[in-house]
């Protein structure tokens, strides 16, 4: 009976979501501070994990050295400020943006369709971005493949475009359906057959392509953050600070869809309006990332359950912004140990998120087991 009453009913949770500076405010005041804190705490680790992924590496390079660098001075050691400035930091900077890019991304989609396992790779997303970069680089030949590195920026412009269109193309499909068809289910086994369908092509694609094309194809898919330069981050960082800036402003809406969507209609969001917003944002965050730094795995659907759990809520005000810090610590962690500190081995970025997310779904599947039992 306890338990019972100290449930909100959904006519609470709709005021509260329809007047955020009141009743919401005020019931939650205590814990605003806690949440607040912990952001800040986030942003203070997430600034320590970029200045540590700088520093090692194959050749370590003390802080201070880095500091020094990163104020505009020089190094003891020349060679240092070169590696920083130019293999490092672009890397650094790479695996915060598409940490932040993937996690919200994948909040979006699993608010969007309410399934705590939805991701812009279940959904297929990421293989529709993936099947654009796919016909970009094995579609032309050793010609139109010089003329690529030739024009440089343009080609990457080139890459980056196809992997939005793609990614883009592949969700209105999936929203589509989503209009015609309500079990969450039937979407992500539509995203699975998407998947397999945008497989096919990239196979056929390989099975017609040179080797150095299928080589370069084959070293995308492992994923990295190490390969962007600071051209190619001129596309990518205004891509995600966009997509992100669209996420935030989606905010109320997300929180009012978490109630479901017949609610959400009740207190006058457009529901075509939001899915329509949820897809752009989606499409540039996860279609630009894989872009460039290939279809990095688990980040997008472990990054939003690590947030809920650190500030124990559902509230999207908290939860874009959170998942922007716990997305770029993650990458940024997850680029540290693929480079291996102290030696010249680098693993599959890919191999490194898959360790270190995959136990996070297991442990989601898991609880959600757990709760279905005990109800």
């Amino acid at each position: 009976m306890r338990d019972t009453m100290n449930l909100p009913t959904l006519q609470s949770i709709s005021q509260a979501l329809a007047k955020p500076h009141e009743s919401a405010v005020l019931e939650a005041w205590p814990r605003v501070g806690v949440r607040r804190i912990a952001l800040i705490l986030l942003l203070a680790t997430v600034a320590a994990a970029f200045l540590l992924s700088l520093a090692v590496g194959s050749v370590t390079i003390p802080l201070d050295q880095i500091v020094t660098v990163l104020l505009g001075g020089e190094a003891s050691k020349a060679s240092w400020t070169s590696i920083v400035l130019k293999f490092r930091l672009p890397r650094g900077l790479t695996a915060a943006l598409s940490g932040a890019a993937l996690g919200v991304s994948g909040l979006m989609m699993q608010t969007l369709f309410r399934n705590p396992l939805a991701d812009p790779y279940v959904l297929g997303i990421s293989s529709g971005a993936s099947l654009g970069v796919a016909l970009v680089i094995l579609s032309v030949g050793t010609v139109g493949g010089t003329l690529l590195a030739g024009i440089g920026l343009m080609g990457d412009l080139s890459i980056a475009v196809a992997a939005m269109i793609g990614a883009a193309g592949v969700m209105l499909l999936v929203l589509a359906v989503a209009r015609k068809v309500g079990s969450s289910m039937t979407l992500l086994v539509l995203g699975v057959m998407v998947g397999f369908l945008t497989n096919a092509a990239v196979s056929l694609l390989l099975f017609f392509a040179i080797p150095e094309q299928i080589q370069a194809y084959i070293n995308w898919t492992f994923g990295s953050f190490s390969d962007v330069t600071w051209d190619e981050l001129r596309i990518l960082a205004p891509a995600v600070l966009v997509g992100l800036l669209l996420a935030g402003l989606l905010t109320k809406s997300l929180n009012a869809l978490l109630l479901g969507e017949g609610y959400a209609r009740t207190l006058g969001v457009n529901l075509l309006r939001v899915r329509v917003g949820i897809v752009l944002a989606t499409a540039v965050l996860a279609g630009v990332v894989t872009a460039f730094a290939g279809p990095v795995g688990f980040i997008g659907i472990a990054v939003p359950h690590l947030c809920r759990s650190l500030l124990g809520t559902s509230d999207h005000r908290v939860l874009v912004p959170g998942t922007m810090l716990v997305g770029a610590l993650v990458a940024l962690v997850a680029a540290i140990l693929a480079e291996v500190p102290g030696s010249n081995l680098v693993l599959p970025l890919n191999a490194v998120t898959a360790l270190m997310g995959a136990p996070v779904v297991i442990a989601v599947i898991l609880r959600r087991r757990e709760v279905a039992f005990s109800t």
